[in-house]
């Protein structure tokens, strides 16, 4: 799960991604780069590097991006082993130079680089699957510039075609043409998101519409699935849908990844948390009734589960409580690579209030139960703060198949809910009770088209490949610890 940003129109446009991408950190923090293009001197511009937007760019290295158009990425390493050469934009140079950076993941990019490699002679340069899709990309336009036609929106169509037909899983793409414009596409089950803003003669595309927010641009609407946007260097919007299938948004983005602020398939992030927080007051209030859980107050993890706990509490007329204080200069600890680094986190990012935890039944709520490491840190940090008892409510249902489409869990082995029931959950995280989302709520309010892989194991995209991908993935974990 990564954020990306393009902006077309500003006279600089790298000033605008940056700050853009200010407001989609919390979406990756590997690393982060930007690429602009400026029409004057008909040349790229890029930097990039390992590290947050703020410690990457400063403001000499934005004035070293001039151009009025710029794309932008933050990194949540899926694939790959973390290098320098993995950071995005990527760029060619070949056919008329195009940069590109992406937001997903390929589940059959091992497949698909072996198959360029021998087929079409691109030979692999990174670790990192964008370069797949670059590829392709540049192999269907190359069929144009090699019979020296002009670059028309057909052919930008017939690119994007042999992108859709070989690349398997979940992506949005944002890229530049030299001399030409703007490009964006999303796969052709929409899983991964992507936004329109517009602002005057302006573009913004975006993973989210919280870039829009800060930047000043008016949302107008989610790009389809399947579907092509390009504008060209006057300012024209080109946009065709190639593949017609039903949408299956990852749900993960309104549970935990999308910024509360953000609107996503006509969704709001924040009235989808609540209405989660809600739904879970309804099996509290049953347990509560049965004297199975007898909670005092209500505590969020910060970020992610405030405004489902305020929900909760409101709902089940529980007081709620900040009983932990985030340390705010903490990365977010789900999306950092390594289990170590993600237990070191824990220890640091959070702050128990002992006055109102101290011989206290909390009712811990969090977006999520995943690979359970998160959650027994977070048991134990408040059981050692005096708390009697922790009931620990997940907004979320239990995860118990892996996530192939931009969601670094693709091992089934390191899910918790993969092989333990919910009572073998609590013991093994040390919690007195554990409060699972139902599947049934989730849809009654994000409504049917979701991508529910990870709960249920309906694969809306080919997985085939997926054994190979997840072998790969714990070799590249291995490296990196």
């Amino acid at each position: 799960m990564c954020g990306i940003i393009g902006v077309f129109g500003p006279t600089s446009a790298s000033q605008e991604v940056f700050r853009g991408l200010l407001t989609l950190q919390h979406r990756g923090q590997d690393a982060a780069g930007i690429l602009s293009y400026d029409f004057l001197s008909s040349r790229f511009h890029l930097v990039k590097n390992k590290g947050l937007v703020s410690e990457v760019f400063k403001q000499t290295e934005i004035e070293e991006l001039p151009g009025t158009m710029s794309i932008g990425h933050t990194r949540y390493a899926t694939v790959g082993k973390g290098e320098l050469g993995d950071i995005q934009p990527f760029v060619a140079n070949y056919p008329y130079g195009i940069g590109m950076c992406h937001n997903g993941n390929l589940v059959n990019y091992y497949e698909q680089t072996q198959e360029l490699k021998n087929k079409k002679n691109c030979h692999p340069l990174t670790s990192s699957d964008l370069e797949v899709l670059l590829n392709h990309f540049a192999q269907g336009l190359a069929v144009t510039k090699e019979k020296e036609e002009e670059l028309t929106f057909p052919a930008l169509v017939r690119a994007t075609q042999e992108v859709l037909a070989n690349a398997q899983g979940g992506y949005s793409v944002i890229g530049i043409i030299a001399g030409e414009g703007m490009f964006a596409f999303r796969d052709p089950r929409g899983i991964r998101p992507l936004v329109l803003g517009k602002q005057g003669k302006e573009y913004c595309l975006a993973s989210e519409s919280v870039a829009f927010n800060f930047l000043g641009y008016e949302f107008v609407r989610d790009i389809k699935p399947g579907e092509l946007i390009f504008i060209d260097k006057d300012g024209t919007l080109f946009q065709q849908e190639l593949q017609k299938q039903t949408s299956k948004a990852c749900m993960f983005e309104w549970i935990y990844f999308s910024s509360p602020e953000s609107v996503l398939e006509n969704k709001a992030v924040y009235a989808v948390r609540s209405m989660l927080g809600q739904g879970l007051a309804k099996k509290v209030e049953k347990l509560i009734a049965e004297n199975k859980i007898k909670p005092d107050v209500v505590v969020a993890v910060p970020e992610t589960g405030r405004i489902a706990a305020l929900a909760l509490a409101e709902a089940s007329g529980l007081p709620y409580r900040e009983a932990l204080i985030k340390n705010r200069y903490v990365y977010r600890s789900f999306i950092l690579n390594g289990q170590k680094n993600r237990e070191n986190a824990v220890d640091v990012k959070l702050g128990p209030v002992v006055s109102e935890i101290k011989d206290k039944n909390i009712l811990l709520v969090d977006d999520s139960i995943v690979r359970g490491t998160t959650s027994k840190r977070l048991v134990d940090l408040l059981k050692r703060a005096g708390a009697k008892e922790v009931y620990f409510a997940s907004l979320c249902p239990p995860v118990r198949h892996p996530c192939f489409y931009g969601v670094d869990f693709p091992l089934e082995e390191e899910l918790i809910a993969s092989h333990h029931d919910e009572t073998m959950v609590a013991k093994k995280i040390g919690a007195d009770f554990v409060i699972y989302q139902d599947i049934e709520n989730l849809n009654s309010i994000l409504g049917p088209n979701l991508c529910l892989a990870c709960l249920n194991g309906d694969y809306p995209v080919d997985a085939s490949s997926a054994l190979e991908f997840a072998r790969k993935r714990k070799q590249h974990r291995l490296l990196e610890s």
